[in-house]
């Protein structure tokens, strides 16, 4: 994927948004994100869905015990992204966390993907970047935050309640990432994030 159309976008407005000058497409392994956030991890909580998280009979079960009703589910998940309206950041503050394509059938393989993530983290756990939409030749911001206690990272659109997309942190610091989105009918899909390779070599 030399000439990949986030790449062009980039290219295009190299001065748009901070994380737009720091290497989008380097990442962090797990102990670079523990220690960039100030949030005293250690151990990394892994969100496998439809194995160690599943729906079942109206419940989220984690390693086979309920954790929340459905609803509450996607609840606490609009509200870990809405904690990132009550967070400074300073200019500049962010780690990358990477580009991914966004495949919608959850599948590394299938059609290409027309939607593309970028996103970053700062010190204070708030995670932000853009989702390029090929398909509209779109580019919207997207914003969200971590939780500290679960780790679950969720976010969304600027300006937009839903969708809502959520995944662990530590999920984001792997090439493939299994997310949940949450939509405003009440529905939610499981995705797959795939992390793309940098065309220019930028990761080390």
């Amino acid at each position: 994927m030399h000439d990949h159309p986030i790449r062009d976008f980039w290219s295009d407005h190299p001065l748009w948004g901070a994380w737009a000058i720091t290497r989008p497409y380097r990442w962090a392994a797990w102990g670079g994100v523990a220690g960039w956030v100030d949030y005293g991890w250690s151990n990394p909580v892994y969100y496998n869905y439809g194995e160690n998280v599943y729906y079942e009979d109206g419940s989220v079960c984690y390693d086979g015990e309920p954790v929340a009703t459905e609803a509450e589910y996607i609840e606490q998940a609009e509200q870990i992204a809405s904690r990132a309206d009550d967070v400074e950041v300073d200019e500049g503050d962010w780690m990358p966390l990477g580009v991914f394509a966004v495949t919608q059938d959850g599948q590394k393989d299938g059609p290409d993907p027309t939607l593309f993530l970028q996103l970053v983290i700062s010190k204070e756990g708030v995670i932000s970047g853009t989702l390029n939409d090929t398909k509209t030749d779109t580019t919207q911001t997207i914003e969200g935050m971590v939780d500290k206690g679960s780790q679950r990272s969720a976010w969304n659109v600027v300006g937009k309640d839903r969708p809502i997309m959520e995944t662990g942190i530590y999920n984001l610091t792997q090439d493939t990432a299994p997310v949940l989105v949450h939509f405003a009918d009440g529905s939610t899909q499981q995705w797959l994030l795939v992390r793309l390779d940098d065309p220019a070599g930028q990761q080390e």
